[in-house]
């Protein structure tokens, strides 16, 4: 509805972004009889599978996982393909759910909110938009993902490139690279599926690494006839499972420890787990995060993997990780990496051996003076993870207090991952404080709205007008997460890991995602809500 006084469209929450997260709290709202509104700064749904558009570009969930648990008709409807989903799968995908719930007619589509403030006189946060908009809301519920915000490229000089800059996180429809001599920074998640996918196309393709990642492969192949049936027909056990299991994914782990086994069957349990691919490599054995020497092992094994893929010695030793164990870094699945590097069009420069001086009108001059010449820039470097959607918009609460102002100087703290103090109804969906990134985004996401949801729905009942945190509740959240982080490996060696925020310089150095997995996170979510929601103030 629209506020003839204020000019404004008022509603119960206004839902910001329309990915996964998105779609499924307008969903949720609406058919609790809320009134909301949606916003999303691309022109459909889709979230990071609208922007992220790159060849190459796949998730690395399977993709009977990586789908909605809201809507069990859909599972039995849509048709995947693949065992991994390519980004136009998914988009098709989230069009249909939008399709068939009706749910963009409460959206407004290319519209960004580049404020938010909260008004205690009456309990409503009055959202601000880039063309002069205005939403007035009793709730603010941030679905604007983790991984939404591009980091800058802390290169100097990058405009006295004269050739074309391509950024994956914003691709071009219309980008044809057939044939150019193309230069990538960036060996991530992002790279990792972009390089080799680039490598088939182009004359020559330039590598400019500076932190080299684990990569695992994908394994990704077609679904063969009759696999999709048999896992329509047991759909509902499959998503038990995944709820039930550590990262909101079932991976048949093994039971034993790294050195249970003797050497020749540790070497052929990592072998026959390289070989089926994916995330379940991961599971190899049980103390991969949690003993050094264990992880010794695995990294061990990849190098050799490495060695045995890329004939030229000196870049099959730049590719291979040595100064953090295997994980601390986001491990990597992709398909051909590191077939990719005994391709001759391909060369590999080290950038943290030989550094990049400066950029010139054909491409990079490196410290050494050798220089590398391209037509094309592709910029893969990876986003401001976690906080950057945040502290893009000029959020405002209690007091006027900005988060950008404390997220900038302490790092993000949330209660249970969902309540910022001094930001009351501001409401987030899978980011930090929650097992989010660390874990199956979809399960993660799910377990976020129901909780709001039902949280909406009691205060609805109860006549209560905010919920906010202390920031006691807050800090005693923020040590429980960096405690179960510090009894693994995730926080050790030099990684430049954004799970810490170690990839943005300046930035506050907290782990941000919960290490504990997606089952003792909601335990801790329903111990609060069956103790009057503890460690929140409900007023």
């Amino acid at each position: 509805m629209t506020d003839s006084t204020h000019g404004s469209v008022v509603v119960d929450a206004l839902v910001v972004g329309a990915g996964f997260s998105g779609l499924q709290a307008v969903h949720r709202l609406r058919g609790d009889g809320f009134s909301v509104r949606g916003v999303e700064t691309a022109p459909d749904v889709g979230g990071t599978w609208y922007w992220n558009r790159y060849p190459g570009a796949r998730c690395d969930v399977e993709s009977v996982d990586y789908s909605i648990y809201w809507d069990p008709e859909l599972d039995q409807e849509w048709e995947w393909s693949e065992k991994y989903p390519a980004q136009k799968d998914l988009h098709a995908y989230l069009r249909r759910i939008a399709d068939k719930h009706d749910l963009r007619r409460d959206f407004d589509f290319e519209t960004t909110i580049t404020e938010a403030v909260w008004h205690e006189d009456e309990s409503v946060w009055v959202s601000k938009t880039a063309d002069g908009r205005e939403y007035r809301s009793q709730f603010l519920i941030m679905a604007v993902g983790c991984l939404s915000v591009p980091k800058d490229i802390d290169v100097p000089g990058m405009d006295d490139f004269g050739g074309e800059v391509l950024r994956t996180w914003n691709w071009p429809d219309d980008a044809d690279l057939t044939g150019q001599r193309v230069g990538v920074i960036g060996t991530g998640s992002t790279g990792a599926q972009v390089i080799p996918a680039l490598a088939q196309i182009v004359e020559q393709l330039t590598v400019l690494q500076r932190t080299p990642n684990f990569v695992i492969p994908t394994r990704n192949r077609p679904l063969e006839p009759g696999e999709l049936d048999e896992i329509k027909a047991e759909y509902p056990a499959r998503r038990e499972r995944n709820r039930t299991a550590l990262a909101g994914v079932f991976r048949d782990d093994s039971p034993y420890n790294a050195f249970d086994v003797d050497d020749e069957t540790r070497r052929a349990h990592y072998e026959e787990r390289w070989e089926r691919g994916g995330l379940n490599f991961l599971g190899a054995f049980q103390d991969l995060m949690f003993d050094k020497a264990a992880n010794d092992s695995v990294a061990e094994f990849i190098h050799t993997k490495i060695d045995e893929i890329v004939p030229h010695g000196p870049t099959a030793d730049a590719l291979k990780p040595r100064s953090y164990p295997m994980g601390a870094k986001r491990p990597v699945i992709a398909t051909d990496y590191y077939e990719t590097f005994a391709r001759d069009n391909v060369t590999l420069v080290d950038v943290r051996a030989d550094p990049i001086d400066a950029f010139t009108a054909d491409g990079v001059r490196l410290a050494s003076g050798a220089e590398h010449e391209f037509d094309t820039l592709v910029l893969a470097i990876g986003f401001d993870a976690f906080t950057g959607p945040y502290t893009k918009i000029d959020i405002r609460g209690v007091g006027g207090k900005r988060l950008a102002d404390s997220w900038s100087t302490q790092g993000p703290k949330t209660h249970l991952g969902m309540v910022t103090a001094g930001f009351p109804n501001m409401l987030v969906v899978a980011g930090a404080g929650s097992p989010s990134v660390l874990a199956n985004m979809v399960t993660a996401i799910n377990d976020h709205i129901i909780w709001i949801g039902d949280l909406l729905n009691h205060m609805r009942a109860e006549g209560l007008a905010s919920i906010d945190t202390t920031e006691e509740a807050q800090d005693a959240w923020v040590q429980v997460v960096e405690d179960v982080a510090n009894m693994t490996l995730w926080p050790t060696g030099e990684s430049g890991s954004w799970y810490r925020g170690e990839n943005v310089v300046g930035k506050p150095q907290i782990f941000m995602p919960f290490a504990g997995g997606v089952v003792a996170f909601r335990e801790h979510l329903e111990k609060s809500r069956e103790n009057d929601y503890a460690g929140f103030v409900l007023a």
